[in-house]
């Protein structure tokens, strides 16, 4: 990859990781299915701005409305409101760690749902290490200092089992698409989605938020999904799919290190054991880990 890729996956890296940050803050105000709601509807309209300042257009062909439909529902909804859910069990830098298990899962779809590809040693190296890093993560050592629960953690697997089908859903049907036009089309499906849900089941009008309440929903909403989409789809365009999948390698830094210095979090080692094991993991399926290791061999 050239340096401007490698420049969007931090960049991207970098506001998804802190959206993490910015989750723990709104939900002492809010239910989770709130500010998911709250973070998809503020990113629809710095979209929506956007497009007309651009004067880009939607296509209005039904093929698109119906994928864009099911990745709104697949990229934003679910996983938006399961990480929210979560987080209000497990702090923002455990449900980041656990998130990096993404490409793990795409790689498990790609390979025995889909056939995109095939099973090498690296990815076998790779979904071992990245498994064990689950594991350790979700055992009993975690559950006592940090006061999670294992279903909670489980609320951010699946979370990251719906942005793997997510990922190999949009490289089927959706990467010759305009990136402004589908990243405004899926964060306005998930809000008609989540909408109803909120509003039912967690009254947000009857909430009192503050100043930071809402400054963390802003920065979530326009930042964290508004500018992070459209680069998202530029960069699966631009690198594909198994190279953008790099990107969760940064947000588990990001969370961390705001949840410590900021939110005053004290992760137990099994976080960092891990998330280092995940890291090992990506890397190896990446393919970087064990080039380096037979480059020094020999």
């Amino acid at each position: 990859m050239d340096f401007r890729s490698w420049a969007g996956l931090f960049a991207l890296g970098s506001v998804w990781g802190s959206s993490f940050f910015f989750f723990e803050i709104a939900l002492g105000a809010f239910g989770p299915l709130t500010v998911a709601l709250l973070r998809v509807l503020v990113a629809t309209a710095v979209l929506y701005a956007a497009m007309l300042l651009s004067k880009a257009s939607l296509p209005r062909d039904r093929s698109f409305w119906l994928a864009i439909a099911a990745m709104g529902v697949l990229n934003n909804a679910i996983p938006f409101a399961l990480i929210a859910w979560a987080q209000t069990s497990i702090d923002s830098g455990l449900a980041s760690i656990l998130n990096a298990t993404t490409p793990i899962f795409s790689m498990i779809l790609a390979v025995f749902l889909v056939r995109q590809e095939t099973l090498t040693a690296n990815r076998t190296v790779g979904l071992v290490l990245g498994l064990a890093g689950v594991v350790v993560l979700i055992g009993p050592d975690t559950v006592s200092p940090l006061g999670a629960d294992p279903a909670s953690q489980a609320l951010v697997l699946l979370a990251a089992l719906s942005y793997a089908n997510a990922a190999i859903f949009a490289r089927r049907f959706l990467i010759g698409n305009h990136a402004l036009a589908t990243s405004f089309g899926q964060v306005l499906t998930a809000t008609v989605a989540l909408a109803p849900l909120a509003l039912i089941f967690e009254r947000p009008f009857l909430a009192t938020p503050g100043p930071e309440t809402w400054a963390a929903i802003a920065a979530i909403g326009a930042f964290g999904t508004a500018l992070a989409y459209p680069l998202y789809f530029v960069l699966l365009r631009r690198t594909g799919a198994t190279n953008l999948m790099l990107v969760t390698l940064i947000n588990p830094i990001v969370a961390v290190l705001l949840g410590v210095f900021v939110l005053s979090e004290r992760p137990a080692w099994t976080t960092f054991a891990g998330m280092a094991l995940i890291l090992l993991g990506l890397s190896a399926i990446d393919g970087r880990l064990i080039g380096w290791l037979r480059r020094r061999s020999t």
